[in-house]
């Protein structure tokens, strides 16, 4: 196995694009995300052959990783969006990353969250983002990485074995203010993230990881339509607790994953942090406390 080294230069652009829902269609209205400038960015990965995983180094921040998978109005079988936000290899204006709502740019937009740095990077991930928020007196980091909407097994399955404590070599540099931070994610995560379109509806991954004995995060959120029904058996499987899941469908949005988040990092309990969830949905898809209590729930299938 390699040890994977990932270098996050600062920068990048606040995109453009206007946002609806997933897997069917939000409600709530939307407008364009202002536009910046680019700034060149670089990749940088420096594998190191291991016969052990490299240990924990001890922190004192929390560490969220997020795997967003992009939507894809071509690749994917979902209600068809405007073709910009449904464009899957185009971070920028992507309905769940640039736009108004996206992971990217709606916590680069929010008081709470400091963007530290972004870069473009290769392959099945497309674009890499690294937030900063204080909660409680206390660092909490966040890495999100956008997945081409074409590769969803890869995202799923990246997401599964993270939970699993399978991906534990992994790593990212970026600089906070005067200080260098090498944060190790995925399965040295506190908490492991997905959102997007529920692929494990029609995407077939035949071996789903099992709990590995080693670090792994504590704890799992699946914004995507449905994911109790979808995704408990396979946390399960892999020895990790979901700590929120959804009912029915929806749309995967920033605003439910920062209020998520920020009540996680605060130390609140299972159903205050459902609690969180249903609000910032309600609010911003202007529905119902009630409806949105109904949508999120702290538990795998009974």
């Amino acid at each position: 196995m390699k040890y994977r080294h990932v270098a996050i230069a600062a920068g990048l652009a606040l995109v453009s694009a206007t946002a609806l829902g997933g897997c069917r269609k939000s409600t709530g209205s939307r407008q364009p995300a202002a536009t910046a400038p680019a700034t060149k960015a670089a990749v940088t990965s420096a594998p190191k052959r291991r016969t052990q995983p490299p240990p924990t180094r001890p922190r004192d921040y929390r560490l969220v990783h997020v795997i967003v998978a992009l939507c894809d109005n071509r690749n994917q079988p979902i209600a068809r969006v405007p073709a910009e936000l449904g464009n899957g290899q185009s971070p920028r204006t992507n309905l769940y990353w640039g736009a108004l709502y996206g992971v990217k740019t709606f916590l680069r937009r929010s008081p709470h969250w400091t963007l530290l740095g972004s870069t473009v990077a290769r392959g099945q991930r497309l674009e890499i983002a690294v937030f900063r928020t204080s909660v409680a007196g206390r660092k909490v980091y966040l890495v999100a990485e956008a997945y081409d909407g074409a590769c969803m097994a890869k995202a799923l399955t990246d997401f599964l074995e993270s939970a699993a404590g399978l991906r534990t070599r992994r790593e990212f540099s970026f600089r906070d203010g005067d200080t260098e931070v090498r944060a190790q994610a995925n399965s040295r995560a506190d908490l492991i993230c997905f959102i997007g379109h529920n692929g494990l509806m029609d995407t077939d991954l035949p071996n789903l990881p099992h709990r590995a004995e080693a670090p792994r995060p504590k704890a799992a959120v699946v914004l995507a339509c449905q994911s109790q029904a979808y995704f408990t058996r396979p946390l399960e499987r892999a020895g990790c607790p979901p700590l929120i899941l959804t009912t029915g469908n929806m749309a995967p949005e920033a605003y439910t994953l920062d209020a998520i988040v920020r009540a996680w990092a605060a130390g609140a309990d299972r159903q205050t942090i459902r609690e969180r969830a249903a609000a910032a949905y309600a609010k911003y898809q202007k529905c119902s406390l009630r409806a949105a209590r109904g949508l999120f729930t702290t538990a795998g299938e009974g």
